[in-house]
């Protein structure tokens, strides 16, 4: 079990917090995670810094990060998030987030990264998306839903992504626009031996990836996106739907070298029961491949690395960053927040999934699960920043301690 070595000093006037994903199944308790994209920060009360110019719907926070983590070493580095409405009127504009991150670690481990999630004035248009530069160290267990543990194998290599969507509104609550996303995965330093066992490591043996996927891969494609949007505060939703359908065209013609479709179906749902104190929230989400899809771009379960890819929701908490890959996947998780005093929240969390090759393939003897329980500040009221700190585990992986900025979706 790996936990984060950081503090949460929610009644002082800073406090420390780490991002950190799920620990693989061989964790032990020097570690917190794979380097993902780990964020320690110790940041001051919002309102000891100043607003941007003279618009009090705006924030901008910096932050410092420090974290430890076996597989990174000591890591460093500096950080920023900006929350707020680009409007007076919050109620016809939504907040909007946007965070960045730079940082470096002494076993060479490394991101920069700019997430955002904007909203124009009135919400006539909606900007998503990502750029992030990751050198990231990722276990590999192979392809399918019944990869092993004993498998468990080093993959490291750079990664750099660019995801971006804009919608426009076109009716009330109805956002349509295009969507781009470019991928390249170089430099790959891939041992030889598996971690578990005296045998090769099994990315290097594995009969679905190609040799070819052992290289440097570039994947670019464009495509279509519908969303029918009535959340009332898109970062903690109290009450509202979301449903968003998207399909991305991957070809050669874009300077992909890889021909695939990528189809996905995104339905949320949010209101109070028992009372406003207390918030349901479901997900059902099913991400669908035709074509030659190389490994990095498969569905995963557990996936946190390519959040903007699923529209910033992550995917079974308690799972290790995509343990369950494949060309098909269809997922259903609900979460049960609870006010409890002050700025302080409470939620218990689990949910179900599957991957397949085909979609005709799919076994209900193959379901994964996962769940677990959390805390929440709300470190910025006005537009719902809170702060989730959740400890999670799920098929395959060990229990672990997850820290990030926003809800899980």
């Amino acid at each position: 079990m790996r936990f984060p070595l950081a503090t949460l000093a929610l009644a002082g006037l800073a406090f420390t917090v780490a991002a950190q994903t799920v620990a693989p199944p061989n964790a032990d308790s020097t570690s917190v995670g794979p380097g993902l994209a780990p964020l320690a920060a110790q940041v001051s009360s919002p309102r000891s810094f100043g607003q941007i110019g003279k618009n009090k719907q705006l924030t901008l926070l910096p932050i410092p990060i420090v974290f430890y983590q076996a597989e990174t070493g000591l890591g460093y580095g500096i950080g920023g998030l900006f929350s707020g409405r680009f409007a007076s009127d919050t109620l016809t504009t939504r907040p909007s987030i946007a965070r960045v991150q730079l940082w470096t670690a002494t076993e060479g481990q490394s991101l920069m990264q700019l997430v955002h999630a904007v909203y124009t004035h009135d919400d006539k248009f909606y900007l998503n998306g990502e750029v992030s530069l990751y050198n990231i160290l990722l276990y590999y267990y192979g392809i399918g839903p019944n990869s092993s543990s004993a498998n468990e194998s080093e993959t490291k290599y750079k990664l750099f992504i660019i995801n971006q969507r804009l919608q426009k509104q076109i009716a009330p609550k109805l956002f349509f626009g295009a969507l781009y996303r470019f991928t390249n995965v170089y430099k790959f330093d891939i041992p030889a031996q598996n971690l578990k066992a005296d045998r090769p490591n099994v990315f290097l043996t594995d009969q679905r990836v190609t040799e070819r996927e052992r290289r440097s891969t570039r994947v670019s494609g464009l495509g279509l996106a519908l969303t029918y949007d009535t959340r009332d505060v898109p970062l903690a939703v109290f009450h509202g739907n979301l449903l968003d359908i998207s399909a991305t065209f991957n070809g050669t013609g874009l300077g992909s070298d890889y021909r695939f479709a990528r189809y996905q179906l995104d339905a949320r749902h949010f209101q109070p029961v028992f009372s406003e104190r207390t918030i349901l929230a479901t997900q059902l989400l099913g991400q669908f491949h035709t074509g030659n899809v190389p490994f990095r771009e498969l569905a995963g379960l557990g996936a946190n690395l390519g959040g903007t890819l699923y529209n910033n929701a992550n995917l079974l908490r308690g799972i290790y960053e995509q343990r369950f890959r494949d060309r098909q996947m269809v997922m259903f998780q609900a979460e049960l927040r609870q006010k409890l005093f002050w700025r302080i929240d409470g939620a218990v969390f689990g949910g179900v999934g599957n991957v397949s090759n085909t979609i005709d393939k799919f076994n209900m003897s193959n379901t994964k699960y996962a769940g677990g329980a959390g805390i929440r500040f709300n470190f910025l009221r006005r537009d719902r920043v809170n702060l989730r700190l959740d400890y999670a585990g799920g098929t395959g992986s060990s229990p672990g301690i997850l820290f990030a900025i926003g809800e899980a979706f």
